[in-house]
């Protein structure tokens, strides 16, 4: 039974990575499920509450992650309120379509498009659409970063 239960934990954490292809799929809920696998179903006094603490904290900051890398980047290149929701909602339509490729092209578009109809040059249209894919790729690359730290943190703590 331990190692079915392993491999379902292992299943969890690949499903987490996953989500950096289609963001729809709440990739940290994946890896919550494999330490809740672990904790009911292997050893549940293994984890202890410093452990939970210090997971809590890092899914803190990989929700704060999207947040400050998309906000940054699109202040910075002068998108309107219209755009930064527009380059929300379009990431999430772009992994239906094309994925992974869609993640970049639809949100790109879109902005570019908004801002377009927003009066904006089309240089600056270009450089807030360019902004948003820049977002994205750095919050996933920052969530990628602390998602295996937590995986890390899971194993030492199970090993050690």
């Amino acid at each position: 039974m331990t190692v079915l239960l392993t491999i379902c934990i292992i299943a969890c954490f690949i499903v987490s990575f996953l989500a950096f292809i289609y963001p729809i799929i709440p990739g940290i809920l994946a890896v919550w499920a494999g330490y809740l696998i672990y904790h009911f179903g292997i050893n549940g006094g293994e984890l202890t509450i410093s452990f939970w603490i210090v997971q809590a904290i890092f899914t803190l900051f990989i929700f704060v992650a999207d947040f400050i890398a998309n906000g940054y980047f699109l202040k910075k290149y002068g998108s309107s309120k219209w755009g930064e929701r527009v380059g929300m909602v379009s990431i999430i339509v772009g992994s239906f379509f094309f994925p992974p490729f869609g993640l970049i092209i639809i949100p790109f578009l879109s902005v570019f498009i908004t801002e377009l109809m927003h009066k904006k040059a089309p240089k600056d249209a270009f450089l807030v659409g360019v902004a948003t894919v820049v977002g994205f790729l750095s919050s996933t690359v920052a969530k990628a970063i602390l998602q295996i730290i937590m995986i890390i943190i899971f194993v030492c703590y199970i090993i050690f």
